[in-house]
């Protein structure tokens, strides 16, 4: 009798795949990584640009960003599993669509569009979805709430790096 509860158990979708949360959120974050990198662009367009004293070497950016997606991927498994209501994984689902959205979108006007000015005023979207990711998961989880404030705190460093670029180098057509 015991053989077959445990039998049942793990015929329970949760149960049969334990990991399919970790395995949709990382090659969600993936997809947006690769998005976002498709539209950068750090040629010369982006190299002649004067930029803040503040500004790391491009070659930081790169691991800052895996870093941040690495909590983001983390902060999604153990914020979905506190969720037990569809109805609140729906929101998840909608609140993670919407930055991974922004966040590419803010590649896109910055990098390709060669917009500094919009990509300024798309960040701030950007910030607020990860404000309302931090938000959504805090009386779920604290934990998964935690592990988004240093990107909370990444896009608004980018932010005042995006707005020097604007005030040094604008106007922008």
């Amino acid at each position: 009798m015991e053989h077959s509860a445990a039998v049942d158990d793990r015929s329970t979708p949760e149960r049969s795949w334990p990991n399919r949360p970790v395995i949709v959120a990382g090659l969600c974050a993936l997809v947006v990584a690769l998005l976002g990198g498709a539209a950068t662009d750090t040629g010369p367009w982006y190299q002649d640009l004067a930029k803040s004293s503040l500004n790391p070497p491009d070659v930081l950016f790169a691991p800052a960003w895996t870093v941040i997606y690495a909590l983001l991927v983390a902060a999604t498994v153990i914020g979905w599993r506190a969720l037990a209501e569809p109805r609140e994984r729906a929101w998840l689902v909608s609140l993670l669509f919407a930055n991974g959205v922004l966040n590419v979108l803010w590649s896109v006007c910055f990098f390709t569009l060669r917009r500094p000015d919009w990509a300024l005023a798309e960040v701030f979207t950007l910030w607020v979805s990860v404000l309302a990711l931090i938000l959504f998961f805090l009386p779920r989880s604290r934990r998964a709430a935690t592990l988004l404030v240093p990107y909370l705190v990444w896009v608004a460093f980018a932010a005042y790096l995006n707005f020097r670029v604007v005030v040094l180098n604008g106007p922008f057509a």
